[in-house]
């Protein structure tokens, strides 16, 4: 007989595996991983050097970029540690609170980003639409709100919350504690059906803004008389645009082929899933690099 506890499987300890048939190169694959991470942390962190030195850089477009590099900072650094101790220490052992604190993390830097991207859109938007209330709509006081209050945001922490019970049910429906993957990604680990809700209803909300935001922007800029002018407000644009679509793109390319790509091979979805959360900050500086050097 049973006993009440007999049916609950809940482990301390979880297996990441790394990635199913590559383990014998691994160790090579962690290299060019590893070196876009310093990449990303050195480039972000120069970027918050100069804007924070710099007080002619102490404007909302700048402060945002300074935000959006922190979050990148911290984004990369949520999976990297990890999986490098997989590839290179032979380290595959997570806690199930370690593995549930960095799903969580992983959301909540990602539900930051995506603010913060909506809000350099939305800074755009003033900016080229009605230039006279930017000062007044983007006053300190929204910025330090801005800086402090997306680790408090209800949307960058609520919906992850049912993960821990998520997690016990898979966990006592399959049986298992190994798996196939370098880090502790909500559609490995829980369920990819909540995992797209949780993309859609935060990263998918703010595409939607974003991308209307844009759009009355290049009409208010293709409308404008002087084609200097044109230029000038174009060219601003453009770099934000860019960041914009390597971080969505990548998103929601790996949630899809998470979902719908079952004939794709796993370790195809698993680099994906780990690109798609080094890219961006990898990339983000050296864009911006380039647009200051035009």
């Amino acid at each position: 007989m049973l006993t009440p506890n007999a049916s609950i499987f809940m482990p301390a300890v979880l297996t990441l595996t790394g990635i199913p048939g590559l383990e014998s190169v691994q160790h090579w694959i962690g290299i060019p991983f590893c070196v876009m991470y310093f990449i990303a942390v050195f480039g972000n962190s120069l970027i918050l050097g100069i804007i924070k030195y710099e007080h002619s850089l102490h404007k909302p477009m700048y402060i945002f970029l300074a935000m959006l590099g922190a979050t990148d900072i911290a984004l990369s650094t949520c999976i990297l540690p990890k999986m490098l101790g997989i590839f290179w220490f032979h380290l595959p052992e997570i806690s199930c609170a370690a593995c549930l604190l960095q799903m969580w993390l992983i959301h909540s830097f990602q539900a930051i980003e995506s603010g913060i991207l909506l809000a350099m859109a939305l800074d755009r938007y003033v900016a080229i639409c009605d230039p006279l209330r930017h000062t007044t709509i983007f006053s300190q006081q929204l910025l330090t709100h801005t800086g402090v209050g997306p680790p408090r945001h209800p949307r960058a922490a609520i919906p992850v919350a049912p993960c821990l019970v998520l997690l016990k049910c898979h966990l006592k429906f399959y049986r298992t504690t190994v798996k196939s993957h370098t880090y502790c990604e909500h559609m490995a680990i829980v369920n990819k059906i909540y995992g797209l809700f949780i993309a859609f209803s935060i990263l998918g909300f703010d595409t939607i803004f974003i991308t209307l935001s844009y759009v009355q922007v290049f009409i208010t800029v293709f409308q404008l008389p002087q084609k200097e002018a044109r230029f000038k407000a174009f060219n601003t644009c453009i770099v934000h645009i860019c960041v914009f679509l390597q971080f969505y793109l990548l998103a929601f390319f790996s949630f899809f082929t998470h979902r719908f790509g079952s004939h794709i091979p796993l370790y195809v979805h698993i680099i994906l899933s780990n690109l798609y959360l080094l890219v961006p900050p990898f990339l983000n500086p050296i864009v911006y690099g380039m647009k200051s050097m035009v």
